[in-house]
Order: C-alpha cells, then structure tokens, then sequence
C-alpha cells in the first residue's frame, strides 16, 4: 500500500479488512506468531490486504506486530485480517512464549559450586 508524504496510508484500516469485523474462532494476541501455510488455492478470491500478509510471511514467521508493521496497518486490523485466514487454513498461529519462569537462586548456588568443585 502505497501513502501519502504524511506516511499514512491511502486506504483506511476499516477498508483493508475486507468489511470484516473479526472471527468468531481465532483469537490473536499482539505476540501470536504467524506462518503461512501455503499459497491460497487459484480463485481463493481473497482481498488484496490478506495476499500482502500471505506474502509478507513466504518464507517465514512473524508476530502480529511485526507484520502489521511491515504492512503498515493498525494491529486490530491486522488481526482480524490474520484470523479471517486462519479460520481459511491459510495461515498458521501459535500463542506467544511465555516469559521465564523465575530462577532458583538455590539451584544457581548448587551449580557454581559443583562448577568450582570440578576446578580443584
């Protein structure tokens, strides 16, 4: 999608999606991790918006906000987007990593000390 000089983009949001609203199904985080599946059947009749994040993931993965980055679209948009492929079998999602599980300061202690034991 091609913008104006002030950056934004010629085709509002609301218009990208297709006039869709969202997906009874698919529930996407910020973070959810994209990859898609294929290139949609000859004739799939998809917007242009769901071929450019379909493109945009050949060949690899990104999370929702990466590739509404890339596209340039607000995230909600990009997420109803993504879920309407998803609910296609176009595209794949899995839930973000969680963070760390806090660490043991026992279990840290334990280690370095048979570390400096194997030294001697």
């Amino acid at each position: 999608m091609t913008g104006r000089r002030g950056g934004r983009p010629l085709v509002p949001a609301y218009l990208s999606t297709g006039g869709l609203a969202g997906s009874g199904r698919a529930r996407l985080d910020r973070l959810s991790v994209l990859t898609a599946v294929g290139a949609p059947p000859p004739g799939a009749g998809l917007p242009a918006a769901q071929l450019a994040l379909l493109d945009v993931l050949d060949g690899g993965s990104l999370t929702v906000v990466e590739a509404a980055a890339l596209l340039r679209l607000p995230v909600s948009a990009l997420q109803v987007l993504a879920a309407a492929l998803l609910d296609r079998e176009l595209l794949l999602a899995r839930p973000p990593v969680p963070p760390a599980e806090r660490f043991d300061p026992d279990l840290l202690k334990r280690v370095a000390d048979g570390l400096r034991s194997l030294k001697h």
